[in-house]
């Protein structure tokens, strides 16, 4: 257990992650605990680092005095290679998104499955779950996957528009969950699935700022699917709007992100933080970089308004 005594300098590696929002959202639940707590993106674009170079980030950070690490895009599967101890979940996923630094050694963890687990578990918790179509099977695809079939979903099927991806995902989720029904889904058969499922949730990047639109036809939506998000930027994608607007029942891609800093935080301090607090300071920040945001776009037609 840790004690306002002890430090934690933590650091975020990976791509493009300068404007990321865990520093702030792990450092105020910190202050909350009289925890000293330091929390630094390095972002790999930034400092002009290859993905690969990530078990040299690591040992640097280590011999600096860093005791623990998020890891993300592009680096979740190429940590694994420099770890001493990977937890039994993460080993499966083959993907780490915490390392732990224990006594000069690596030990690493994903959060990822168990944060979207418990924002299902907390939002939807009557939600029926015997069929759930999931679209994207890459990045955080799988610990979805994985987070979805130990909440109980029965009938798991798996869309992405690299068929063979989502072949090899249903391969590998089965293998974890052999009582399990999982299985690739043709473009062919996607309408059909949807509207049939209980619940649709989307690990792709449709619908980020970057990426307008949505996966499926929201016309196949009629209120009684659930739907599920893991794009929080924007928190509210078109999907979600689309979802809400049929009658469905939403949970949005904010409630991953702020179930992930939970757990990592759980597990880099050992105290135990207040998850309606963060997802409350997380949504009031998203709220303040959008408003940020707007009033910069309104600058160029400020200044060349007349009077």
């Amino acid at each position: 257990m840790s004690t306002t005594s002890e430090s934690h300098l933590v650091g975020l590696i990976g791509s493009g992650i300068t404007a990321s929002l865990s520093p702030a959202l792990h450092e105020t639940e910190a202050r909350h605990h009289g925890l000293h707590y330091l929390y630094r993106a390095i972002d790999l674009d930034v400092i002009g680092r290859p993905a690969e170079d990530v078990g040299e980030l690591l040992a640097a950070g280590r011999d600096l005095g860093f005791t623990a690490f998020n890891i993300t895009h592009p680096c979740k599967q190429l940590v694994l290679a420099h770890l001493d101890e990977i937890a039994p979940d993460a080993a499966a996923l083959k993907a780490v998104n915490t390392v732990l630094v224990r006594d000069g050694r690596f030990i690493g963890h994903n959060t990822d499955q168990s944060g979207f687990a418990s924002g299902l578990a907390t939002e939807l918790p009557d939600a029926p779950k015997d069929s759930v179509v999931q679209l994207g099977t890459g990045g955080a695809g799988s610990a979805v996957a994985a987070a979805l079939l130990s909440q109980g979903v029965q009938h798991l099927h798996l869309f992405d528009v690299d068929p063979g991806r989502a072949t090899e995902r249903a391969r590998a989720m089965s293998a974890l969950f052999p009582d399990r029904r999982i299985a690739a889904a043709s473009v062919q058969d996607l309408p059909g699935l949807v509207r049939a499922a209980d619940g649709i949730v989307n690990a792709t990047p449709v619908g980020m700022h970057h990426h307008p639109g949505t996966p499926i036809d929201t016309g196949l939506l009629d209120g009684t699917q659930w739907v599920a998000e893991v794009i929080y930027l924007p928190v509210d994608t078109e999907l979600i709007v689309a979802a809400r607007a049929a009658g469905c029942r939403v949970l949005d891609g904010g409630h991953m992100a702020v179930g992930q800093a939970v757990d990592a935080f759980r597990l880099i301090t050992g105290v135990e933080p207040d998850r309606a607090r963060m997802r409350a300071h997380f949504l009031a920040t998203l709220r303040a970089r959008q408003g940020a945001d707007a009033r910069v776009r309104r600058l160029p037609d400020l200044v060349t308004r007349p009077g």
